[in-house]
């Protein structure tokens, strides 16, 4: 491994969509085609593109050339490596598609896996309003709102990034902390891509897929994918309450309390139908509504719900309508009484858009529910609920697989990963070539010894890494042991983390050796040292951590500019970690650091975060150091900044010799040091 270089692209985010096997073997094939003066061009991808094995089977080479001609227009238009890859992963896309993609797939999934270059004038409508309504009080934005829908404003606006943290704080509150937010009517290039940066960072942190989408994307405002990632936030938010967590009344869906757990594995749109389909029943509607489509053209099942959920406000005469149109207009009234924002036109109805009628629906799921509050279902809902911290783990671990790029959506990691299959594509993600995929049953899987067959290799695979699993067998993942699974996840997380790590190590002086937990922080406490304070971190327990005043010191040290001293506290009382720990999250994603941590973490000191959260820093620190030592595109300090003389006298772009090269831990004793307390 002596001479292995890491392939490294200037946009993180395209770079965290390939492994370094991957973006190797691109690289090689990429370069194969270049001509005489070095130079590709887009039309001599669809030769290439359809030898590899992601197209081979799905493709002919004149589809892969219609698809690339919509992309990109003019095929003698010449490209780069990474263009290359965004076409790779474009074609990934279509794959998908034309798949027709997994039975419970969700729209998070699905929004981003095809380049959609048409925009729905009507869902822009839409979004503007709810826009309009939910940020029309920001005290920054209030300036700029409201928006006119008939124009380009809403991707004008966008440009800035301001909007985007705003809607996502909207979506899921106190996600973003919005000191952290650069809000000046005019800003630099450098404060616009930290915004940026800090806002698909964090649209990651809650769910959303940014497939296809980069900070230069949303700089240059470009339509599609601005929409893309606005129409995903918003059916964050909408869809929020579509669990039992938040709404324990939804228990009432199922008629066996055994079938709570298959309520709990569904997406949150296959639970919004089901609840549809649960008052029609009632309402005496024959008919079972499967999509948010061509079932609800003719607003008949509206009119059936609405009559169910409000027979105060019914309207005889609604289902005697006769014109599709007519009917629709009455249905959006009895909505409108009912205090729903009309966000959708009757032709949108009866057209069938259905981005709006999910949207629609989810509004009237809001409004008025209209389940039961008896206390025993209650009771039992509760029950299936898990403790905060499993939940917790649950929400990083489900989030950090969606970011992995597999093609499989994760709804619940408990429920989803029993068949195997999820684990196995985050295996083969992680550690390329690991999974044998002809001993591995794809879902649907009817057989419960084809799941048990799959998690056997999963635990197999994960011994293999020498991964801690004494006495923990396939089965064990099949029947939903919730303990077992956080314990595996906690260490696949943990050796993805020391993959990509080694990959940056393989340019430093100490190249070949692997990264272990005890590099890391040896690594943290030596860039707090250097940068001239004194806090030390003295393990991932360390109970010193939770005021935060650790981490806000090493992200001083790693980019002297970006934390501003004078909002930090002094990490005394709960409320003062609190915002604190809020602010060290969001400081690391304004960087372009992936957090998949809460406040929470930081403040009662959970290892397997601390441990995620100073990786993500120290990969990006020395991956800024290995770009940096070719250019210094952005200046290092600002007036707003409260930089900490350096004592090392060693500027990190020079070398990697401040990364890594100081890094004297024995490798042997080093997982016994500091590992072995994440393997409970």
């Amino acid at each position: 491994m002596s001479g292995y270089n890491g392939v490294l692209i200037s946009d993180q985010w395209l770079q965290s969509q390939f492994t370094q096997v991957e973006l190797h073997s691109l690289k090689s094939k990429f370069g194969s085609i270049k001509n005489q003066n070095g130079k590709v061009k887009v039309g001599d991808l669809p030769p290439l593109m359809v030898k590899l094995k992601a197209f081979c089977t799905t493709f002919t080479e004149e589809e892969i050339r219609e698809v690339l001609g919509e992309a990109y227009g003019d095929m003698s238009n010449e490209i780069d490596f990474e263009t290359f890859l965004r076409a790779y992963l474009n074609l990934q896309g279509h794959v998908t598609a034309k798949a027709g993609g997994p039975k419970n797939s969700s729209f998070l999934k699905a929004i981003t896996t095809t380049l959609l270059h048409t925009i729905s004038e009507s869902e822009k409508a839409s979004y503007v309003t709810h826009i309009n309504i939910y940020l029309g009080d920001d005290p920054f934005l209030k300036q700029f709102l409201p928006l006119d829908p008939a124009t380009n404003d809403l991707f004008d606006l966008a440009k800035d990034g301001v909007l985007l943290c705003k809607l996502i704080n909207v979506a899921v509150p106190g996600t973003i902390d919005e000191r952290t937010i650069n809000t000046k009517r005019v800003l630099n290039p450098w404060e616009r891509n930290e915004n940026h940066t800090l806002c698909l960072n964090s649209a990651k942190a809650i769910g959303c897929t940014v497939v296809n989408i980069g900070c230069q994307d949303l700089v240059e405002g470009r339509p599609h994918l601005v929409f893309s990632l606005i129409s995903q936030i918003i059916k964050i938010q909408l869809l929020a309450d579509l669990n039992l967590k938040k709404t324990p009344q939804l228990v009432e869906l199922v008629e066996d309390n055994s079938d709570v757990e298959d309520l709990m594995g569904l997406a949150p749109e296959k639970v919004l139908l089901k609840w549809m389909n649960f008052h029609l029943k009632k309402g005496g509607y024959e008919r079972t509504v499967t999509n948010f489509s061509s079932d609800l053209k003719d607003a008949k099942a509206y009119t059936y719900l609405l009559n169910v959920l409000a027979p105060e406000y019914c309207n005889p005469s609604t289902l005697d309508a006769k014109d599709p149109f007519e009917r629709a207009n009455m249905v959006l009234d009895h909505a409108e009484k009912m205090g729903c924002k009309r966000y959708l036109s009757p032709r949108d109805i009866v057209e069938g858009s259905s981005n709006l009628n999910l949207a629609f629906v989810a509004q009237i799921f809001h409004q008025r529910n209209g389940l039961s509050t008896d206390s025993r279902k209650l009771s039992f809902a509760e029950r299936m609920s898990d403790d905060a911290q499993t939940c917790r783990d649950e929400r990083c671990f489900r989030l950090w697989i969606n970011s992995l790029g597999i093609s499989s959506y994760v709804n619940n990691v408990f429920e989803d990963v029993r068949n195997g299959w999820i684990l196995l594509e985050v295996l083969d993600k992680v550690s390329p070539g690991s999974v044998n995929w002809m001993q591995a049953s794809k879902p649907p899987i009817k057989m419960p010894f084809r799941k048990v067959e799959n998690c056997n290799q999963v635990i197999s695979i994960g011994m293999q890494l020498k991964f801690s699993l004494v006495n923990v067998q396939g089965n064990d993942i099949v029947q939903g042991n919730k303990k077992l699974i956080v314990a595996f996840l906690g260490q696949l997380m943990r050796y993805h983390m020391l993959q990509l790590l080694k990959s940056l190590r393989s340019h430093s002086r100490s190249r070949g050796r692997d990264v272990t937990d005890a590099h890391i922080l040896n690594w943290a406490n030596m860039k707090v040292q250097c940068s001239g304070r004194t806090s030390r971190m003295e393990s991932f327990k360390d109970k010193s951590l939770s005021n935060g005043l650790f981490f806000l010191e090493l992200l001083s040290a790693v980019d002297p500019r970006v934390v501003n001293w004078n909002l930090v506290t002094k990490g005394e009382k709960d409320d003062e970690k609190r915002l604190n720990a809020t602010y060290i999250i969001s400081v690391a994603r304004k960087l372009g650091c992936s957090i998949f941590s809460l406040p929470e973490d930081i403040m009662e000191v959970n290892p397997k975060m601390i441990l995620s959260l100073t990786a993500s820093i120290m990969y990006w620190s020395i991956q800024q150091a290995l770009e940096e030592g070719e250019s210094s595109p952005f200046p290092l300090s600002t007036p707003d900044a409260s930089p900490a003389p350096s004592i090392c006298g060693e500027d990190d772009t020079s070398s990697l010799g401040g990364e890594f090269s100081h890094l004297t831990i024995d490798d042997a004793a080093s997982d016994t040091t500091v590992s072995s307390q994440f393997e409970d």
